[in-house]
């Protein structure tokens, strides 16, 4: 008994090593089976548990390491296994389950902490996320620092991007391109593009001096790695509407076929949305990319978003009336208060000649989403015009409150109020907006130019009463304004006419508006449109002559010009006498000669000539041509021509897109405290 135990304490000893030089070299698939073996001797030995989770880790087998720790939980403890637990749950995208896990410790280390960070990433949870990649920096001093200084950077970028956040300089140095390509996509979110562009291009030279140093990376290895840097790159000239450049870079990436699926799908989709309606077959073709697995787990929620918009539209565009609905109705039930899901589907609407349908639909969410309305009640406004209902619209257009004062919206208001020759309600829309501005801007450039614009318009349409006191007004902001004054005079010439003699008093004297002017050189300038002429004395020898009488001016006789000769015109001969006749009534007329052809035609049976009986007659043919050829005489050929050759149509270009890709982001692996990783 003694004897077996030793032997078989000997062979658990010799796994044990097999397993530390297979961990050693990175072959953790014989580790794997050396501890199997170990765990068949020595069954629930807490260790070789252990190593047997972090050998089917590191092959990937994360649902069998869970069901190992979840089966022998008990004997291993939550706190010995808690980060490989976490990092299985996390890489089989159960982030809640992985965020539950990670928040159970009470004490976390380093590396638990990082896995929390990607955690919180992948949750959009970017402040927790700063907070925690910071600490790290801070509290930490490893071969790791650039690691965690790429991913810090990568959810400042993302703040920017997504939540429009401008958070405070780090000081980030940019001595990779990962650092230098999320700094760009920083630069993106601030709406700095050309800035951005210059970094995309340091990030991209900074890749390529990388990986010259390795001799084993070949060129697809690099632009396979640019792949990122180029689709980003191109949606910047999409942004500033090169849109040519911006295909032509976008199908590069396309051709590639880079393994990262969540940036095929973002290239694809910014392709779709330069197609727009044409191009169709294309988009239909990229669509796909957008379709693949894990694709959901690689962008952040608004580019999904995006890209499910895009399927809808597309749908549209092809006239599969049914899946836009479906699609527009399940982003509806998604995000109930977004706008976009229920403007697509009114444009189907639209397209199906539903205009009423449409409005009904775009009431009813203005009714139940009040804070989204703006953009649902402009629209509401411009199908009420393509109707020819101007009144309407006006009055949804003045239900909107974000826009009701503003200068664009009056100016809109009053052109269609006045189309509908309404001048009361464009009145209206006048004092309340110079009512407004009156209490919160005034005296302000934007008041003035709203009672100037009111006072003109009611001179304009004859209210001379209305329009006094907004000259008034403008008269007291300016009393040397002479213009203003003389309107205000004519319109209280109207009502009070003492008060327009009183007013008169204000203008300049004649003799201060005199100019030392030329009247004649004036009216004879080269710019005067009209010159006034003297009227001629009238004398005695100068008086109108009776008719009849006087000298008659001769009218100039047009010069004929020589008619052209024919061609063959011979003056030798005798013009023939009947040529003024129709050629029918001449004496020398024959009629017209019957070709031989038209003799043919119409006679016999059909397919067939009249001289076609003859010609079959031997008998009367003088000799009948042999049926071979003769000594000496060569055959000839079929056709004399050669064929033409055909001309090759070539293939179409295809022609060269909404948010880029996201930040470069490195995931951690086992037994690292940061590693590389996705977004």
């Amino acid at each position: 008994m003694l004897r077996n135990m030793s032997s078989g304490g000997g062979t658990v000893a010799s796994l044990w090593t097999e397993v530390n030089r297979c961990g050693q070299n990175g072959d953790f698939t014989r580790a794997l089976k050396a501890v199997n073996k170990i765990l068949h001797e020595v069954k629930e030995d807490v260790t070789a548990l252990h190593c047997k989770i972090v050998c089917l880790v590191q092959n990937c087998s994360f649902k069998e390491a869970l069901n190992v720790m979840n089966t022998y939980s008990k004997v291993l403890g939550s706190e010995l296994i808690v980060f490989e637990k976490a990092y299985c749950e996390y890489r089989l995208n159960r982030v809640e389950s992985a965020l539950k896990t990670i928040e159970s410790v009470s004490e976390q280390t380093d590396k638990l902490k990082e896995l929390y960070g990607q955690v919180l990433y992948r949750m959009e949870r970017y402040d927790e996320c700063k907070a925690v990649y910071t600490d790290l920096i801070r509290n930490s001093q490893d071969e790791y620092e650039e690691e965690r200084k790429t991913n810090l950077s990568a959810v400042v970028a993302a703040m920017s991007t997504w939540e429009k956040a401008s958070p405070d300089d780090l000081g980030l140095s940019e001595t990779t391109y990962e650092l230098s390509y999320n700094a760009a996509c920083t630069l993106i979110g601030r709406g700095q593009l050309t800035e951005a562009l210059n970094k995309l291009q340091e990030a991209e030279e900074l890749c390529r001096v990388f990986f010259s140093e390795d001799s084993d990376i070949t060129e697809e290895d690099v632009e396979s790695e640019l792949a990122v840097i180029h689709s980003q790159m191109a949606y910047i000239m999409q942004l500033q509407g090169r849109t040519e450049e911006a295909l032509q870079l976008y199908n590069q990436v396309i051709k590639l076929k880079p393994s990262d699926v969540g940036l095929l799908a973002v290239t694809a989709n910014n392709i779709i949305t330069i197609n727009k309606d044409q191009n169709v077959f294309d988009s239909k073709k990229k669509v796909k990319l957008t379709n693949a697995d894990g694709v959901e787990y690689k962008l952040a929620k608004k580019q999904l978003q995006a890209i499910e918009f895009n399927k809808a539209l597309l749908a549209m565009y092809t006239n599969q009336a049914d899946q836009c609905r479906k699609l527009s109705s399940g982003l509806q039930s998604q995000n109930p208060g977004h706008p976009r899901p229920v403007l697509i589907q009114v444009a189907q609407l639209c397209r199906e000649k539903q205009h009423s349908k449409a409005i009904e639909l775009l009431q009813r969410f203005s009714d139940q989403h009040p804070d989204s309305a703006s953009g649902i009640k402009l629209t509401m406004a411009q199908l009420y015009l393509t109707q020819g209902h101007v009144t309407k619209a006006c009055d949804i257009l003045r239900s909107i409150e974000d826009f009701k004062h503003k200068q664009g919206m009056i100016s809109a208001l009053v052109s269609m109020y006045s189309h509908e020759e309404d001048i009361d309600s464009a009145i209206d829309v006048f004092s309340q907006a110079i009512q407004y501005y009156q209490s919160e801007q005034p005296g302000s450039s934007v008041h003035l130019a709203l009672v100037r614009e009111a006072a003109d318009f009611k001179l304009k349409y004859g209210r001379k009463k209305e329009a006094i006191s907004d000259l008034e007004q403008l008269w007291k902001q300016n009393t040397n304004d002479i213009h203003t004054l003389a309107q205000l005079i004519s319109a209280y010439s109207l009502v009070d006419q003492d008060k327009a003699k009183s007013l008169s008093k204000h203008l300049p004297s004649p003799e201060s508006m005199s100019f030392n002017v030329d009247v004649d050189e004036l009216e004879n300038s080269h710019g005067a449109n009209y010159v006034r002429k003297k009227a001629a004395k009238v004398t005695g020898e100068n008086l109108p002559k009776e008719q009849g009488q006087g000298d008659v001016k001769k009218k100039k006789k047009k010069k004929k010009k020589k008619g052209k000769l024919p061609k063959n015109y011979d003056p030798t001969a005798n013009p023939d006498p009947e040529r003024w006749l129709p050629m029918r009534e001449r004496t020398y007329y024959r009629g017209r000669k019957k070709g031989k052809k038209k003799e043919q035609v119409g006679k016999g049976t059909q397919g067939a000539t009249s001289g076609a009986a003859s010609d079959l007659d031997a008998s009367k043919t003088a000799s009948s041509p042999p049926t071979s050829p003769r000594p000496g005489s060569a055959q000839a050929s079929a056709s004399t021509s050669a064929p033409a050759a055909s001309n090759v149509v070539p293939p179409r270009q295809q022609k060269p897109a909404t948010a880029g890709p996201g930040a470069r982001k490195k995931a951690p692996q086992k037994k690292k405290k940061g590693g590389k990783g996705g977004w």
